[in-house]
Parts: structure tokens; C-alpha cells; sequence
């Protein structure tokens, strides 16, 4: 029988989700221990890749389960897991569902602070910057709503079909001080390094070393931003991941003002 796993996870000690040749991957781990509770060789397939240190506040993978559970599952698998990862749900589901390919929207928040906290250390990314033109940078932010080509905001745009991605809300939103800010983007497909990019980009509008007319440029034009640099991964969170027939509430508000 098919089931979808509800998981959330901590990056920072995992070269990202997907199985690597000699890296520890959160896939890894979760099928280590699956297998052995399982007492069968078990794989995970994951509803999307994440970059090394990445985080997931939401994540799905489908596994396969061909005995009846006559035990808590997710009590017995969270014991055996490392603090990093917790899993919250185990739900039946047709025998053809995929978290990947079923999947239709995607939730992502960049968490910048702007300064020094140890508390903040590795779950946001710090940034020593002031004056920051938050309106600007906002400005910056409507201009990615709706369908648009992000070719100029891809690591390797040749390796896909297209560049096209259909963004349904986007915002960025400070706390009371303005020391902390969260850049969020929901749509129904993103290209590698694509919230990165775009998270540094914003960033350099907002200490005016990027306009927003260029920001604009880039995107309409497909040209690489000059400042093509890409934010740290503590700051970035898979947050939520929706389909048809399935829309679950992140158990977790990372960050939240």
C-alpha cells in the first residue's frame, strides 16, 4: 500500500535531500531508519530536491508499505530518527500517487535578520546591511506575480524544457523593527537556485545597488542580473506543498512575525 510521509526537516546537517555518493542526505537517513523498522529494504521518493542546508518546514515523500502496521508508526519512527527530522503524518493514498509529480503548488519563505543574533544563526541568514528601501524591494517583489519566464534566475536554465513558472502570491513582509524580514513565494513550479537568486537580488535593490527598473530588465529580458549571486541556505524554507487532493497545514510557523 502507498502512503504519503508528512515530514519536516533542519538542513543544516544534510547535503540536501536527495541520495548522494558520500554526503549524508536526509533521504538517506529516513530510509536508514525506515528500512530497519520496517525490516525490509525501503526507498522514499521526495516531492522535490532541496540545496545543501536547505530547510523544509513541509515536506511529502511516498513510500510503499506492504504489511498491515500493527504499532504507532509515527511514534516508533520519530524515536528512531535525529532531532533534525520529525515526521507528523502517515496518510494511505492511491497506489499511483506521487508526491513529486502530483504536486501543483509550492511554498517557499527566505528568512533574512539584519542583526547579530545566535539565536538566529543557523535557521536565518544574517546580512549586514542598513537603511535597507524595504518599498523598493517590494516594488521588486509584485513584479514576479503571475506567469513569467525566470531564466535569468536559474543556476542551470539549459537543463530544463522551459523557464516559465506561474507565481500565485508573493510578499515580503518586516517585523516591527525592521531587523527581521521574510521574503514568501508560492507557484506551481521552481527552477534550481531560483528563490536564492531572487532573495540576493531583492536584497541588492534594497541597498540600491540593483534598480528596480534593472531588476525588471532582467527578468522580461532573461539576462543575469549583475550581482548573480546566490543567498545562504539557512535562510530558506520549503514551507508548504499542495495538491489536488491533499492540502495539509504546515505544523510548523518557522519564523513567523
Amino acid at each position: 500500500m502507498r502512503y504519503f510521509l508528512h515530514l519536516s526537516y533542519k538542513g543544516k546537517d544534510y547535503h540536501g535531500w536527495q541520495n548522494q555518493t558520500d554526503v549524508k542526505t536526509v533521504q538517506e537517513v529516513l530510509e536508514m531508519h525506515l528500512s530497519k523498522m520496517l525490516g525490509t529494504p525501503t526507498t522514499c521518493h521526495g516531492c522535490g530536491r532541496t540545496d545543501a542546508g536547505v530547510n523544509a518546514s513541509q515536506y511529502f515523500c511516498n513510500i510503499n508499505i506492504a504489511k498491515e502496521l500493527d504499532y504507532d508508526f509515527v511514534f516508533r519512527i520519530n524515536k528512531m530518527l535525529p532531532a533534525s527530522i520529525v515526521i507528523y503524518d502517515l496518510i494511505p493514498v492511491a497506489d499511483n500517487a506521487n508526491t513529486q509529480y502530483d504536486a501543483v503548488k509550492r511554498t517557499y519563505n527566505y528568512y533574512f535578520h539584519f542583526q547579530k543574533n545566535p539565536f538566529l544563526d543557523d535557521i536565518s541568514s544574517f546580512y549586514e546591511v542598513k537603511d535597507l528601501d524595504v518599498g523598493k524591494m517590494q516594488k521588486a517583489v509584485s513584479l514576479l506575480l503571475g506567469k513569467k519566464d525566470f531564466k535569468a534566475f536559474c543556476i542551470s536554465p539549459d537543463v530544463y524544457h522551459h523557464t516559465m513558472c506561474e507565481v500565485s502570491n508573493v510578499n515580503l513582509t518586516t517585523n516591527d523593527s525592521g531587523s527581521r524580514m521574510r521574503f514568501q513565494i508560492t507557484a506551481d513550479r521552481f527552477l534550481r537556485g531560483m528563490v536564492r537568486i531572487l532573495s540576493a537580488n531583492i536584497l541588492k535593490v534594497g541597498e540600491g545597488k540593483i534598480s528596480v527598473d534593472e531588476f525588471e530588465y532582467c527578468l522580461v529580458h532573461k539576462e543575469k542580473p549583475k550581482f548573480h549571486n546566490i543567498a545562504f541556505p539557512q535562510g530558506l524554507y520549503l514551507s508548504k506543498i499542495e495538491y489536488p487532493y491533499l492540502d495539509i497545514v504546515p505544523r510548523e510557523n518557522i519564523l513567523d512575525f
